[in-house]
C-alpha cells in the first residue's frame, strides 16, 4: 500500500524539498498551501495540492475531509507551513502577534487534530513532523519574540502528542533548524542576514534539501524508534 504524508506549506522553499524527499521515497504526497500558483507548479505524478488556509481551522477541517475522501487516511504530517514576523517588542502589534501564533502554532495544532483521526488503523507507525527553530531555545540569535513563543509552543505540542499517542504507535517528533536558505531570507535585512551566516561553524546557511532529509529519516521506518525529540540542526552552534 502506498503511504499517504500530508505536507503544510508546501509551495514554500522548505516545503518544496520536503515534499521532493518523500516523493523520492515512494509516498504520494498532499501539499497543503495558500498558494495556488506555486501548487499548480508542483503538478507531478504522486502529488496533489489543495489550495487551503492554515489560519482558517474550518479550512483546515474540509480540506481533511477530502484527503479522507480521496486517499481513506494518511500516514504522516510534516508541519511545515511558517513565517517570521520582524517587529520587535515591545512595538510589536496585537494583530501580528496573534497572526504568528495563528501561522505558526495554531495551523499546526489543528492540522494534527485532524491528521490523527485519518492515522487510526493504518498499518506501521504513523508519523508527525514539525518543523520548529533553534530560536525556540537560542536566545543568542536575533528571533524576535512572538517567534520564538510560536516555535516553542510547537515543540510543547510535539511532547505532548508524542506521550499521548506513543502505545498507538504515532510518532512526534520536532525538527529544529538554524539558519537555511528559504524565501524567509527576505525579510531581514543584508547586515543580520550576514552576521547570523557568519555564526555558523561551516560558514554557510544550510540547505532546504539537508533539513528535508532528516524529515524523510523520521517518516521512514529507521524513525519508528525515534519520539518526543526536538532534533537540533545547527552545524554544532550552540553546543556549551
Amino acid at each position: 500500500m502506498t503511504k499517504i504524508s500530508v505536507v503544510t506549506g508546501a509551495a514554500g522553499g522548505l516545503g518544496r524539498a520536503i515534499t521532493a524527499k518523500l516523493l523520492e521515497d515512494g509516498m504520494q504526497v498532499v501539499g497543503l498551501d495558500i498558494d495556488a500558483a506555486g501548487l499548480d507548479g508542483m503538478a507531478q505524478a504522486g502529488f496533489s495540492g489543495h489550495v487551503t488556509d492554515l489560519t482558517d481551522a474550518a479550512a483546515i477541517t474540509a480540506t481533511f475531509a477530502r484527503i479522507a475522501q480521496d486517499h481513506g487516511g494518511i500516514d504522516a504530517l510534516v508541519n511545515n507551513a511558517g513565517t517570521c514576523f520582524m517587529s520587535d517588542f515591545p512595538e510589536i502589534p496585537a494583530q501580528e502577534l496573534d497572526r504568528q501564533m495563528s501561522i505558526n502554532f495554531s495551523g499546526a495544532f489543528h492540522c494534527c487534530q485532524a491528521a490523527i483521526k485519518l492515522m487510526h488503523g493504518r498499518p506501521g507507525v504513523r508519523k508527525i513532523v514539525n518543523i520548529s527553530s533553534n530560536g525556540a531555545y537560542n536566545f543568542d540569535v536575533f528571533d524576535p519574540p512572538h517567534y520564538r513563543a510560536s516555535k516553542a509552543a510547537l515543540d510543547t505540542l510535539t511532547k505532548d502528542l508524542a506521550r499521548r499517542y506513543a502505545r498507538d504507535k504515532i510518532a512526534v517528533n520536532s525538527l529544529a533548524p538554524a539558519m537555511t536558505e528559504t524565501p524567509l531570507f527576505n525579510v531581514l535585512t543584508e547586515d543580520v542576514l550576514a552576521r547570523a551566516i557568519a555564526a555558523m561553524p561551516h560558514g554557510h546557511a544550510m540547505q532546504p534539501s539537508e533539513v528535508a532529509a532528516w524529515a524523510g529519516f523520521l517518516i521512514s521506518t529507521a524513525g519508528d524508534i525515534c519520539s518526543g525529540n526536538v532534533i537540533i540542526l545547527n552545524q554544532g552552534r550552540d553546543v556549551r
